[in-house]
């Protein structure tokens, strides 16, 4: 063990400056990690588990060859660093929003992803036996498969048991003889693997249907390894940008499109658990990042709708279960797959990995006929063992092992089943009793493992080290040519004491976090980089940055739920101001205003009737989410698209966005009087002026921080209907009612528009209809003005629509041009004083707004001619 970690040392230490002796014998006093060293022999650890740290016999175990060398290279003055680089590590998965969703409630509930500082270095010899007998796995779950849904030989045989597979909710029956392109169905597995009490490696578990944890295991790197360069660099670590390059290579090999295929990752969304690690992996391996709306088939080819056009698909890597992902063939329900997906895969025009169906080889039932399979399929046997299983559905081994109950882990055998993971030695007893009892009434649902504990590694925590049991979760790659490549390094799961360390089947136990795990190379360290090819100056020039179709609408509805929380707190902020001395005009208006808008139920009892009770209704309503158009539900649409856009925000615009909706309603319940029941007046201002600043740092970042693509602009023009609707409509009513020849009527038209400073500044202390006219209607340096809106928003959409000029022209020539109007016409009266022909232009402007965004509905969204869908309203 030690002279395998010296070879690979040795080139090490020369460039390091650290002499061999020095880095791997017995540390002395005067070498360097002294007090690591010292700190790392008095670890102890829990009887039962093998010890990463050290070796020897117990009496005079000393720190193990890897964890002297890595501390000599960290020296002293990096040991007395370590709480600090923690604190850089901690911060940097703070800023990049690191996390896993556990839902408490619908869309909450995200935690930080809990990153342990240390790594788990293991020896090259050690990684090679991994490497072995994950890869010996990886044929055999491979020919497995190809038997199940081909000539199922091995259930003919009795090697199976045709109940176990066929009761399986994830062998698709669909599948059956469907080949898949490039003949492999198993292009990406997980394996955890953990290292027994007496050394060896064993298998706990397979992920095959949608493998979790590639993301996260990068995101261990990249935090971990600048925090730890020196030791990463001496101990020769090796990298892993090699592997992914090889494994996209080998999905475009089996693509028929080869180099030009177009790889997507397809997510359940954001509000998966593991929606970070997906976003932070398209990233990292430079493929389209999709939800199932986003693709279509037609003729039996997959497609990307794109904001443009259909973009044909040629290889999915899927993070959905096998029964979601086809509507018409699978599960009827499922809102995350995508309609005739399987029948472009039975045509052969798309590669996925994985192929649906391989979760039947997830169940742990099967763990105890793997033996037998593999001198079957391979002609050996397994290199590295399981713990021992037991499949209940069997009688006779039910009844044999029933008295020894207490000595297992009791695993459901099939997922989605009412049963999850126990450990039997943890229940009391009357509760074991009822779990026979259990597995009595359904035997084959229950499946008993023998518990394992795992091997223990030191974490430094508040201060010091500490033992931790490790479970590495390793990945094997198909390479496109019916070879695998194991990546050099895993997702290391840490769990803490007093948890169920030796239960495989809990993924995330309380208190348990996750560590960078360092391969030592045997040979030269590969220095290959996924970075692509330099850009040719004609690729910059005509290449655009993908937008698809529903990161198009959820933009469009950013743009869309941003001016509209800005419209409705001005809205509130007037109301309330105003109610008090408004004239019967004001009242009515304000009145139809609240209501258009969300800010009162329609039985509210009417303001020109009784103002104390429409303020109370008012105050009482702000806070809730029950109002389909109210401040509470915008702000909670405005939080979902944003969420859905993770990978296209900076962290600060995503930032500002959750802690505005989380923000909002807790303040507002906050300021909730007992006696009243809904916030006082002055709570109400000091929340609603909070939100607003909160909304302009919102709208900065929209407008100063994204890169101006067609994306954008389509953020801009949902902006503008948002803007053009509302403005139109509250002037064509104000004149209606007249409210402007009065000077609270006056002045609150201008609030509404936002523009009171402006119109004082040019106009100083004037109460004339002309000037309002001037700046609220044709103003075009006013960004409030609906001329402004109007221009802008038709400026936008032909550069949106630049592809398709005369959908273009079409769309915008029912857009009004208010800077052509003519201010005298627009004050001209009929016979009862009323300004006709404006309020009918601002009529036909609040119409226009509407439906252009039916229109771009149907164009850019749909790429169909289907019902009407918006996304989060």
């Amino acid at each position: 063990m030690q002279s395998s970690f010296e070879a690979s040392a040795r080139a090490d230490t020369a460039d390091s400056g650290l002499g061999l002796d020095q880095g791997l014998s017995t540390f002395t006093p005067s070498a360097p990690g002294t007090p690591a060293l010292a700190a790392l022999a008095a670890l102890n650890g829990t009887p039962g588990h093998y010890s990463e740290w050290l070796e020897g016999p117990p009496a005079a175990a000393t720190p193990a060859a890897r964890w002297q060398a890595f501390f000599q290279l960290l020296g002293d003055a990096g040991w007395a660093e370590l709480a600090q680089r923690q604190r850089v590590a901690a911060q940097r998965v703070h800023d990049d929003l690191a996390s896993y969703n556990i839902h408490t409630a619908p869309g909450e509930g995200a935690q930080p992803w809990p990153l342990a500082l240390l790594p788990l270095i293991v020896q090259a010899d050690e990684w090679t036996v991994i490497e072995q007998g994950v890869v010996q796995r990886a044929r055999m779950l491979e020919a497995t498969l190809a038997d199940l849904y081909g000539p199922q030989q091995l259930l003919r045989d009795a090697l199976l048991p045709d109940s176990l597979v066929f009761a399986h909710p994830h062998y698709l029956r669909a599948m059956h003889e469907v080949q898949p392109l490039g003949g492999t169905r198993l292009h990406l597995l997980a394996f955890d693997v953990a290292r027994a009490p007496e050394g060896g490696f064993c298998v706990l578990a397979q992920r095959l249907q949608a493998p979790i944890g590639l993301g996260y295991l990068l995101e261990n790197r990249l935090i971990a390894r600048p925090q730890l360069d020196a030791a990463f660099s001496g101990l020769r670590v090796q990298r892993l940008a090699g592997s992914f390059r090889a494994w996209l290579a080998g999905l475009q090999r089996a693509s028929p499109a080869g180099e030009r295929s177009r790889i997507v990752l397809l997510t359940p969304g954001p509000l998966d658990p593991n929606y970070f690690e997906q976003v932070f992996l398209a990233r990292y391996l430079g493929v389209t990042m999709v939800e199932g709306s986003d693709l279509t088939v037609r003729a039996n080819r997959l497609y990307l709708k794109t904001l443009h056009e259909l973009e044909q698909v040629h290889v999915v890597l899927r993070r959905i279960d096998d029964e979601w992902l086809d509507p018409l063939e699978l599960r009827a329900e499922s809102a995350l797959g995508i309609p005739g997906l399987l029948q472009a895969l039975r045509a052969g025009n798309v590669v996925m990995a994985n192929a649906p169906g391989a979760g039947v080889l997830e169940s742990p039932g099967l763990s105890a006929f793997w033996p037998a399979l593999a001198e079957r399929l391979l002609g050996q046997p397994l290199l590295l063992p399981a713990p021992t299983s037991w499949w209940c559905g069997e009688a006779s081994v039910w009844q044999r092992q029933r008295a020894n109950l207490v000595d297992f882990v009791v695993a459901p055998t099939f997922p989605d089943s009412r049963h999850h993971a126990v450990v039997a030695a943890h229940l009391p007893p009357d509760e074991q009793l009822r779990l026979a009892a259990r597995i009595d009434a359904d035997p084959a649902a229950f499946t008993l493992q023998a518990p394992l504990h795992p091997a223990q590694t030191p974490v430094w925590v508040d201060g010091h080290l500490q033992p931790r049991s490790a479970v590495l979760r390793v990945f094997v790659l198909a390479d496109g040519q019916g070879g695998w490549l194991v990546l050099p390094g895993a997702r290391t799961r840490l769990v803490g004491p007093g948890e169920p360390g030796h239960d495989p089947w809990l993924a995330n136990p309380p208190g348990s976090a996750s560590a960078d795990t360092w391969v030592i190379a045997s040979g030269e360290v590969d220095d290959t980089t996924l970075l692509p090819a330099p850009l040719s100056a004609h690729e910059l020039q005509e290449g655009r940055r993908t937008v698809t179709s529903r990161s198009a609408e959820n933009l469009f509805w950013l743009g869309r739920y941003t001016e509209r929380a800005e419209n409705a707190l001005r809205l509130a902020r007037l109301t309330l101001e105003n109610l008090g001395q408004a004239s019967p005009a004001v009242l009515g208006l304000l009145d139809d205003l609240a209501r258009r808008h969300g800010l009162v139920p329609p039985d509210t009892a009417a303001a020109a009737q009784d103002k104390a009770a429409f303020e109370f209704s008012l105050l009482h309503n702000l806070g809730m989410s029950t109002q389909a158009r109210g401040v509470v539900a915008t702000l909670r649409g405005l939080r979902r698209c944003a969420q859905a856009l993770r990978e296209r925000l900076s962290p600060e615009h995503w930032q500002l966005i959750h802690e505005l909706d989380a923000q909002f309603e807790q303040q507002l319940g906050l300021a909730v009087g007992a006696e009243s029941g809904c916030p006082a007046r002055a709570d109400a201002f000091t929340v609603m002026a909070h939100a607003t600043t909160q909304l302009a740092a919102i709208t900065g970042a929209q407008t100063d921080r994204m890169t101006r693509d067609d994306g954008w602009r389509l953020l801009s023009v949902g902006r503008q209907i948002e803007r053009l609707d509302m403005l139109a409509h509250a002037l064509a009513r104000g004149f209606e009612r007249r409210v402007h020849e009065a000077d609270d009527g006056f002045m609150l038209l201008l609030g509404l528009f936002d523009s009171v400073i402006t119109y004082r500044a040019q106009f100083q202390g004037r109460r004339e209809v002309l000037p309002l006219l001037h700046l609220l209607v044709l103003d075009t340096d006013n960004p409030r003005s609906l001329a402004w809106v109007a221009r802008t928003m038709r400026e936008r959409l032909r550069k949106l629509a630049r592809r398709d000029e005369a959908w273009a022209e079409a769309v915008t020539a029912t857009l009004p041009v208010p800077d052509k109007w003519l201010l005298a016409d627009l004050d001209e009266r009929d016979g009862s004083g009323a300004p006709a022909r404006l309020i009918s232009a601002l009529q036909q402007c609040s119409a226009s707004a509407q439906a252009l965004s039916n229109d771009i509905d149907r164009q850019l969204f749909a790429h169909v001619a289907m019902p009407e869908r918006k996304v989060w309203q």
